[in-house]
């Protein structure tokens, strides 16, 4: 672990596209990547978050990538800016981000009256659904903002924005989690949705981990075969 003086270990979250956003190349899993200028916080300096829900807020790609962070400078509630990072194991994110997305606005599924195919697609993630879904999840969050039924509203928004494809999954994802967490109002609730980001990251490390090891023991049935 580390302190804010810059003491090395931190463990945080950091989504990567094909590239950083500086244009170099994304290290590979357990090469260091250092700054090597002086670090200022949403300034200058290798970002990253001690949770992954808030790392998905500045995510410019669907990769997931769980990292150390080295020479912490400076936090604030949902990053941090360090003088160097390194991946320690990443998973790519498109479809465990949908079903994040799907799952939270289930989370307040009770809070509005969710039709029937909404509710089909929310719990199957099956396309044949998806575009009816939108449609009356989007019909209905509009009603109650007529209406002036603002839980109601930013439940029905969250099903529309799980069900939205033309957005890639890191923005489907957050927009469900912003919407279902303003429905529920509470304290505790982006801290469940980061708890559940969580667990389905690692689902997706150790589903990888188990096709790799496959895989090795597929190339070793293969060889003895032949």
């Amino acid at each position: 672990m580390t302190d804010q003086n810059g003491s090395a270990g931190l463990l945080a979250w950091h989504f990567v596209d094909e590239e950083l956003r500086d244009g170099r190349q994304v290290p590979s899993d357990g090469e260091r990547l250092e700054h090597g200028a002086p670090v200022a916080l949403c300034q200058s300096g290798l970002h990253a978050s001690e949770r992954v829900i808030d790392a998905l807020k500045f995510a410019p790609g669907n990769t997931i990538c769980r990292v150390e962070c080295d020479g912490v400078s400076a936090r604030q509630d949902d990053k941090l800016v360090c003088a160097a990072r390194t991946i320690l194991w990443r998973v790519e994110g498109e479809d465990l981000l949908r079903e994040f997305a799907r799952k939270v606005a289930l989370d307040v599924a009770g809070l509005w009256e969710m039709p029937a195919d909404v509710r089909k697609f929310l719990e199957t993630g099956n396309e044949n659904f998806r575009v009816s879904a939108r449609a009356e999840a989007r019909e209905l969050s509009r009603n109650y903002v007529l209406a002036d039924k603002v839980t109601a509203a930013a439940a029905a928004e969250a099903a529309r924005a799980a069900a939205a494809r033309t957005h890639e999954a890191r923005a489907t994802a957050l927009a469900a989690a912003w919407a279902a967490n303003k429905a529920r109002g509470d304290a505790e609730t982006w801290a469940r949705y980061d708890s559940l980001l969580e667990s389905l990251v690692e689902a997706a490390r150790t589903a990888s981990g188990d096709e790799d090891e496959w895989g090795d023991f597929a190339d070793e049935l293969e060889m003895e075969i032949g």
